[in-house]
């Protein structure tokens, strides 16, 4: 098992960050990583860059947490609510899910760059009330949504009058 390390050009999930030096498997890094231009061998010149790669990965850092900072005020100041239908017995059909809640936030602020799985909920809303759901907009920043979900109750119906005749029973035979 031949290992080698390389300094990382572009974030990599799982392996590293901009400007690291990560020690992978030499076929990784000459199939993958080195042509794709997302690593770079170490040598005496490489090593003198990542200082500059350290300062533009402070840059974009700084930036990327203060576009997350605006956004999150946006969204802690953001109501939003959804409206459920319900059947004869009170009970939601449907649920309110991610994608939903990540629909009205975009739709909303007319954001195009959210990304989809910023919406951190672990299992669709099926009651009604008040929820708070976090949105994870950075590592580093999470807003938090004021959800008002309500459910739409049918109309009480007579049961005499409106359950339908059935037309075939069931016929019940007693042969021994």
């Amino acid at each position: 098992m031949a290992f080698t390390e390389v300094i990382l050009i572009a974030n990599i999930p799982n392996l590293g960050a901009e400007a690291d030096i990560v020690k992978v498997r030499r076929g990784f890094a000459r199939n993958f990583l080195l042509p794709q231009g997302k690593a770079l061998e170490i040598t005496a010149g490489s090593l003198r860059q990542v200082n500059h790669l350290k300062g533009k990965r402070a840059e974009r850092e700084a930036r990327e947490v203060t576009a997350a900072e605006e956004l999150a005020s946006k969204i802690n100041k953001l109501s939003v609510s959804f409206t459920l239908d319900a059947g004869a017995t009170g009970k939601a059909f449907g649920s309110v899910t991610a994608k939903d809640i990540h629909d009205r936030i975009a739709a909303d602020l007319k954001l195009t760059d959210l990304p989809k799985h910023a919406v951190v909920l672990e299992k669709a809303i099926k009651e009604s009330g008040e929820h708070t759901v976090a949105i994870k907009l950075h590592p580093d920043v999470t807003a938090n949504l004021k959800i008002q979900v309500k459910v739409n109750a049918p109309a009480i119906v007579e049961s005499a009058e409106a359950a339908p005749e059935r037309k075939y029973r069931r016929k019940v035979t007693t042969e021994g």
